[in-house]
């Protein structure tokens, strides 16, 4: 990702956030952590991340997601042998999101997956998250998520968070962005 594009996906993902009516700081947004999973194709993979508490403890962050991007499929792994892994709830502030987890394939899935992709997202069970809605994930857990086609703001409460620890089913994925 070259800085101009970090600009702008901040500039895009302030907007949303106000749009929400979230208020973040000038500091928050200069470091907001934009992800595109090393895969340099934003408008459909990746995040940008308001990180506002993050320790040995706990995790508090916003998601922005992009109309219709794509948070791939993944899983938190355990991280030593005390800790099985990150649990995580979501819960829906603004837009839609399309949350999927193992279980029971959606028979009309609303989620939009990039074509040549579909063998990457095995995760078929629909949950759909409007705003109030919210979802625990426990650790371990197979899931990808979806923005509707207005974008999506949802606040993520989690333990333990080690965000280059997630294991994902695309093997071109490097979660820790690289900035030119």
């Amino acid at each position: 990702m070259k800085i101009e594009d970090v600009r702008r996906a901040r500039e895009r993902a302030a907007a949303i956030l106000a749009r929400a009516g979230i208020v973040i700081t000038a500091r928050e947004k200069d470091e907001m952590e934009i992800v595109d999973l090393g895969l340099n194709d934003l408008e459909r993979y990746g995040l940008q991340l308001v990180i506002y508490e993050t320790n040995d403890r706990y995790s508090a962050k916003e998601l922005v997601i992009f109309p219709r991007q794509i948070c791939p499929e993944h899983y938190h792994p355990p991280i030593d042998a005390g800790n099985p892994g990150k649990q995580e709830t979501f819960r829906c502030r603004w837009g839609v999101v399309y949350l999927y987890v193992e279980g029971a394939p959606a028979t009309h899935p609303k989620a939009i997956i990039p074509p040549g992709d579909e063998t990457l997202f095995t995760a078929r069970h629909e949950i759909i998250l409007n705003p109030g809605d919210q979802y625990t994930l426990p650790p371990g857990r197979l899931h990808w998520f979806q923005a509707g086609d207005g974008g999506a703001v949802v606040s993520e409460f989690s333990s333990k968070n080690i965000d280059e620890a997630d294991v994902f089913s695309n093997p071109r994925i490097r979660r820790m962005p690289t900035i030119d």
